[in-house]
């Protein structure tokens, strides 16, 4: 009883402990939540006094070794002063003639003190980009841009001079979403590059470049690019809406916004078409559709997707329509086998094996023979072998990868077939697999048939041909509940005739130009004409 008692008093303790605990906590975090919206509420305003900006501004980026700050002398008798300040490396020396900060010092260095205010207000804030700020918090955000922020003893504004920003790779050929004809072009991490490699394909006025920004603390630049003529006025408000409906530390690159942004979150079916060539963004926008840009990521984000666009490529409308049909055919094939290609095999084997020709079938029960495995844990060995292969390849850095891949799945295929771990047919079904996810052009669009490749794997090695279908039914009702901004996924295999059946003539096929008069359904009614031919004279 006695230990039964202090068993008891000491759970008492430890929950008198446990609650003093909860409560300090939770008065903390109240003192915390407070001061932090004292501290987002408090905008310290940029006064005339040169010394009490520079002293706001030292505080509020105090431990900033690679903010550079310089006080410089200006007027003709270097009797004013002014600050400079920028991140390093973001900035070129600003004592070169080149340099938009150097030119003005050196126009400001040439004037009387009584003009140099003057100056400023009426010459600089109009020129070269530059933007004036009220406050110091809004001027540090414009230099953390990547340009130089400029202080005039006497003058009641931070000036923000754009200079060459901060490094970043130029215009390079994009390592996805290879072509056999067309540009190599590819998008950088740099937002303004991205949005000039589409201005370069699209010189209308009608092409519109609406800025917002994601990310408290980074503030991530994110342009939604359209033709105000071509698309519809709900889908561009939608996205606005689902960009303003979440608050987040950063977004670092496109995926994080993608992902935010998406309505049905836990389907394997992406919702937005994802692309790294400009090409391809300039296509999507003349077909009334809306290319998000996010900085610091090579990847834009098209909205909205069907199933269609996934399989499309480029080089599609570049070659001829022949061509261009049986490769597209063959896309489509390679998206069903890419899910269903070992679940059928199994299905076949183990449960319908009078579907499958008497030569065929001793041929495979030959090749099994010393097999101590079923044929279902063969496959899902395989496969579990070859995403490893698969995810190192990536990984791995340069033609590394590329050898491991080759090398790897050669040597772990014939070790497997020659230890009788494997069948020679089950690595020949899993390769043909391979074969046809790599085939898919989106790789977002083909990771959601590698996943399901693995629920018609357990489908069909416990239920046949039966599993095959519900399999096949559940994901065909999924996709036909989906929509991507009020397009449903399955257009225009759904709601052909709400354009006349026009659609159906760029899916499996993709007839000759001359029958593609017509924009998609993605754009606003009374805009849908994209090609007149005019009439030859006789």
């Amino acid at each position: 009883m006695l230990i039964l008692f202090y068993f008891h008093m000491e759970e008492l303790r430890g929950k008198q402990k446990l609650d003093d605990g909860n409560r300090a906590f939770l008065a903390g975090k109240r003192n915390m939540g407070v001061s932090q919206k004292k501290e987002d509420n408090m905008a310290v305003q940029v006064t005339s006094d040169l010394q009490e900006n520079i002293r706001q501004f030292e505080e509020l980026f105090s431990d900033c070794a690679d903010i550079k700050k310089r006080k410089i002398k200006v007027g003709k008798e270097l009797g004013r002063e002014c600050y400079i300040a920028y991140i390093e490396v973001a900035i070129s020396n600003v004592d070169w003639k080149d340099s938009a900060v150097g030119k003005l010092l050196q126009t400001l260095r040439g004037l009387p003190e009584e003009e140099l205010v003057p100056y400023v207000e009426q010459n600089v804030e109009d020129i070269s980009d530059s933007q004036p700020f009220g406050t110091i918090e809004d001027a540090a955000q414009g230099m953390l841009t990547g340009d130089a922020l400029f202080f005039l003893d006497g003058y009641a504004k931070a000036l923000k001079i754009p200079d060459k920003g901060y490094p970043g790779r130029g215009v390079y050929e994009t390592e996805s979403e290879k072509v056999i004809r067309g540009s190599n072009e590819g998008f950088s991490e740099s937002i303004k590059l991205n949005t000039a490699l589409i201005r370069k394909r699209l010189r209308s006025p009608h092409v519109k470049v609406k800025e917002t920004f994601v990310g408290k603390r980074t503030q991530t630049n994110v342009d939604l690019v359209y033709l105000k003529d071509l698309i519809h006025p709900g889908m561009l408000e939608e996205i606005e809406k689902r960009l303003g409906e979440f608050e987040i530390d950063g977004a670092l690159d496109s995926g994080i916004i993608e992902q935010l942004t998406e309505k049905r979150k836990y389907s394997p079916f992406p919702q937005f078409q994802t692309t790294q060539r400009p090409d391809r963004a300039a296509m999507a926008i003349l077909e009334g559709r809306i290319v998000l840009l996010s900085d610091n990521s090579p990847v834009a984000l098209i909205l909205p997707a069907t199933y269609n666009t996934f399989i499309q490529t480029s080089d599609d409308y570049y070659s001829r329509w022949e061509i261009a049909s049986f490769t597209r055919m063959l896309r489509y094939l390679a998206s069903f086998l890419a899910m269903a290609f070992p679940g059928l095999y199994l299905a076949m084997t183990n449960f319908h094996t009078q579907i499958v020709p008497t030569d065929l079938l001793l041929s495979l029960a030959a090749a099994r023979q010393g097999v101590p495995f079923p044929a279902a844990v063969e496959i899902v060995l395989m496969e579990v072998a070859f995403e490893l292969l698969r995810e190192a390849g990536v990984r791995l850095p340069g033609a590394n990868g590329n050898t491991i891949g080759i090398v790897g799945g050669l040597i772990i295929g014939q070790a497997a077939v020659d230890a009788n771990i494997v069948s020679p047919i089950v690595v020949i079904v899993v390769a043909l697999t391979a074969l046809c996810s790599f085939a898919v052009p989106n790789e977002e669009f083909a990771t959601a048939f590698r996943i399901l490749k693995f629920l018609f794997i357990f489908l069909c090695s416990t239920l046949g041909f039966f599993g095959f279908l519900v399999g096949m039914l559940g994901i065909l009702i999924h996709l036909s509940h989906m929509e991507s901004f009020g397009i449903p996924y399955l257009a225009p295999f759904v709601g052909a005739d709400l354009n006349g059946y026009r659609d159906e003539r760029d899916t499996f096929l993709r007839l000759p130009l001359d029958f593609l008069k017509k924009r998609p359904i993605y754009t606003r009614d009374g805009a849908r004409t994209r090609l007149k031919l005019k009439k030859k004279e006789k």
